[in-house]
């Protein structure tokens, strides 16, 4: 069967690792070392995927450039902390390899930092595997559309033959921004509802029933 995709790019935190709960987890930790009134969990997984001082700047609205600043410094250091223990979902790396293996170019558009996105991908053993990245610091923060649109001209890939995959709404926003399609995962950061409002092609519980559906359907 003919491929219906070239490219396959991935969101990372919450969609390939399952790094929700200790990006909330650093969002507090840097909130109370700042003393800025805690936000609550839902809150807190509302901004994941944005880059993070505009993260911050959403989340504490009306906290100055130095605190952005500040909350920006703690939750990095907390996150550290918390980095080298965070898993891939089930099945992520045999998927990643197949899906190579069957042709298809493969990438990453994340909210993290180069250097964030180097030390994960690392890690998890999966740079190989990866043909180009955009990170948030060498871009506009989703959902603007320059990631997809610098990863395409990269690899010379039209809109209509990719594919971006993500756990929350500035994902899917980011693709159709670009003119190019997408599927929701409702396991990472934000819940279902929200990402259905945002048309994707279809949406995934679990990253096994992603992958099966890639390799019949993409």
């Amino acid at each position: 069967m003919p491929k219906q995709f070239d490219l396959i790019v991935f969101d990372w935190d919450g969609t390939l690792v399952d790094s929700t709960h200790a990006i909330v987890e650093s969002i507090l930790g840097a909130a109370e070392d700042a003393g800025l009134p805690l936000p609550t969990e839902a809150a807190a997984r509302g901004i994941i995927g944005l880059e993070l001082h505009a993260a911050i700047a959403t989340l504490f609205e009306g906290i100055s450039e130095e605190q952005v600043r500040f909350v920006a410094e703690r939750y990095r250091y907390h996150f550290l902390v918390r980095d080298h223990a965070i898993p891939m979902f089930e099945g992520v790396a045999e998927a990643i390899e197949e899906l190579a293996e069957e042709g298809f170019m493969l990438s990453v558009a994340t909210g993290k930092t180069r250097r964030g996105l180097d030390r994960a991908m690392t890690t998890t053993e999966l740079h190989p595997h990866f043909l180009a990245s955009r990170c948030a610091d060498e871009c506009f923060s989703k959902p603007h559309p320059q990631m997809l649109h610098e990863i395409m001209d990269e690899l010379g890939v039209m809109p209509e033959r990719t594919l971006m995959i993500g756990d929350t709404s500035y994902d899917l926003q980011m693709a159709s921004n670009a003119g190019v399609s997408s599927l929701a995962v409702s396991y990472g950061a934000q819940p279902l509802e929200n990402l259905l409002e945002h048309t994707p092609l279809a949406h995934f519980d679990r990253f096994t029933k992603l992958h099966q559906w890639l390799i019949i359907n993409a």
